[in-house]
């Protein structure tokens, strides 16, 4: 399991030391303190400098369709900076269970100029290559030792340089009004593979109590999962709102990287209050069934509340990002704390 993080100069946060984390965390905060950052940070370090996360779409922060008619550098890759200032290093440091201390610091390169040789009376001939940059990467950990990649743009496409292909621990990252339903069906087809098909189901009833199956076909003429309700006909997931798609997005995480981290974004989104309880329990159990750490973002008390009620004040570390002046802060609570502000309604979030 992941047990700390330091994050400097990556997007809105300066510097921000967290941990010790448990199995499940909970990431409570104001607006624009660095939550959704805070998830990104331990996504790109389990990466170990994969220089494709450079164009990852959990990181890009574009829509699906928008077209990038800039440079992906101008567009993408600076705003990975804090201030956007790229003369630096942007640096996510932790320490792992098994992996031991680890840090990835990348690199926004200036345009390269390349010298040609002509001949010996005519001189050199420099070439300006203004769109082309590089994002360089450089992971260092006790196993994998020191590992250099790099995204490099060039005027027609975007190329990638990469010696190995490590990972000190594989990670899913979840986010509001993002996902596939046909990936949802390929991973729900694995899980049943497994003859695990039956935590989903389990799972979506606390959304759904109707819920008798689940299964992934493609009678649409493309794959999707599809729900018993109890009606005529089964019926498309994403039919029975935001809520149960969330929870099974959650599910099928957690059993795509068994042993690893799932990252979730507003992890109430589409939930009402009254199931937050019960959606917790799911978490937790999720959790045990596929070793795997949980890290949760939320702007909600009634989450909070959800989480303790569920998993008790030992069964989750509630972790509350603040930013001053620039100054960021992680608090960790101790399960002594986290009763206490529960119980006189203090602001958490």
């Amino acid at each position: 399991m992941l047990e700390i993080l330091h994050v400097r100069r990556f997007r809105g946060l300066k510097d921000l030391e967290a941990g010790p984390f448990g199995r499940v965390n909970l990431v409570a905060g104001k607006n624009n303190v660095g939550k959704t950052t805070f998830l990104e940070a331990i996504f790109l370090l389990g990466a170990a400098g994969n220089p494709r996360v450079a164009l990852n779409s959990h990181l890009i922060r574009l829509e699906p369709d928008m077209v990038v008619t800039t440079s992906i550098s101008e567009t993408v890759w600076t705003p990975l900076f804090f201030e956007l200032e790229t003369d630096g290093l942007l640096a996510i440091a932790g320490r792992h269970s098994l992996a031991g201390a680890m840090e990835l610091t990348v690199e926004l390169r200036r345009p390269v100029t390349t010298e040609i040789s002509r001949s010996e009376d005519k001189g050199t001939v420099v070439e300006d290559r203004p769109r082309e940059r590089a994002l360089k990467f450089r992971y260092v950990d006790p196993i994998a030792g020191t590992l250099e990649s790099e995204a490099r743009e060039t005027a027609n496409d975007i190329k990638f340089h990469q010696a190995s292909t490590y990972v000190p621990f594989s990670g899913a990252i979840l986010q509001p009004r993002a996902g596939s339903t046909k990936a949802d069906a390929v991973r729900l087809g694995q899980l049943r593979k497994q003859k695990r098909g039956k935590l989903l189901v389990d799972a979506l009833r606390v959304v759904e109590p109707r819920l008798e199956s689940i299964e992934d076909n493609a009678s649409s003429g493309e794959p999707m999962i599809w729900v018993d309700v109890g009606l005529s006909e089964l019926v498309p997931l994403p039919v029975m709102g935001a809520g149960m798609t969330h929870v099974t997005r959650v599910v099928l995480a957690a059993a795509t990287v068994p042993g690893g981290i799932v990252l979730v974004d507003e992890i109430e989104n589409g939930l009402h209050h009254s199931v937050l309880p019960d959606v917790w329990r799911v978490v937790g159990k999720v959790a045990e069934q596929f070793n795997v750490q949980v890290f949760a973002t939320t702007h909600s008390f009634e989450c909070v509340e959800a989480a303790y009620e569920a998993l008790g004040a030992d069964g989750f570390r509630l972790h509350r990002l603040e930013v001053d002046d620039e100054v960021n802060r992680c608090m960790t609570y101790e399960p002594a704390a986290i009763e206490g502000a529960i119980h006189h309604n203090l602001e958490v979030r």
